[in-house]
């Protein structure tokens, strides 16, 4: 079978927008934006992860528990820490537990030179777009010929403490990409593997972030007696290792 020219080239165009510098991860700024969802191959354009943040200073990363059902010490901890049911030991667990996180692969209007981005997302705004792709008025909305773009408020309202966001759909379809479908194909075959994204962390990588911090919250002494407390495994060599793209979107 002949090399297929044109699935190449978008893997040519995807990579020379990396090394200019343009961002594999987009999210939204104060105001309005708009964007276009893109197709998948798989029919499912959404995926969602789980990852455990707050852990001293370390990024986001993801659960071994969650995602990929390996043993996951502080998955463990989190559940010991429920279970003793003390004020502390639940905000502690609340703040150590892993959190689901939803992500989307979108062209943004104005930066289409930047290709194919993943936008990541919460559950509210994980629903808004459920309901978008579940109401029958709007049709297939990430079709590339009879799609509709989407429009993103992102801001913080009078009053509020954090960012909201609100997507309201364009009133009328368009082309994935205006300068035709060879743009819009090249565009679909570059959507990124979302799989090779985030750092996977093995269970002795988790082991030893939990064990640097209660390092940092505790003596040594009482590091080592909670973590016999709570059936933890003996530390493990911490490590640094943090993946750049992950960085960039949650750091």
């Amino acid at each position: 079978m002949a090399i297929d020219i044109e699935k190449i080239r978008s893997r040519k165009v995807a990579l020379e927008s990396r090394g200019n510098g343009k961002s594999a991860f987009w999210r939204p700024t104060d105001g309005e934006q708009t964007i276009r969802i893109v197709p998948t191959a798989d029919g499912d354009p959404f995926k969602d992860f789980w990852f455990h943040y707050n852990l001293g200073d370390t990024p986001g990363f993801l659960s071994p528990k969650k995602n990929f059902g390996d043993d996951d010490p502080l998955d463990g901890f989190v559940r010991k820490l429920f279970n003793e049911g003390t004020e502390d030991s639940i905000r502690m667990a609340k703040n150590l537990m892993a959190r689901q996180r939803f992500f989307a692969p979108v062209v943004v209007r104005g930066e289409e030179e930047a290709g194919v981005r993943v936008w990541g997302f919460g559950k509210m705004v994980y629903e808004q777009l459920l309901n978008l792709v579940l109401n029958p008025d709007y049709g297939d909305i990430t079709d590339p010929e009879t799609g509709i773009d989407l429009v993103v408020h992102y801001g913080k309202p009078a009053g509020a403490s954090f960012p909201q966001t609100k997507i309201t759909p364009r009133r009328r379809n368009s082309l994935l990409s205006a300068t035709g479908p060879k743009e819009s194909a090249q565009w679909m075959e570059s959507v990124p593997d979302f799989d090779g994204l985030f750092e996977r962390k093995s269970s002795e990588e988790v082991g030893a972030l939990l064990d640097a911090y209660l390092l940092d919250e505790n003596s040594a002494e009482d590091v080592s007696s909670e973590r016999q407390q709570y059936g933890q495994p003996a530390p493990t060599p911490a490590t640094t290792s943090v993946d750049d793209a992950f960085n960039e979107l949650l750091g």
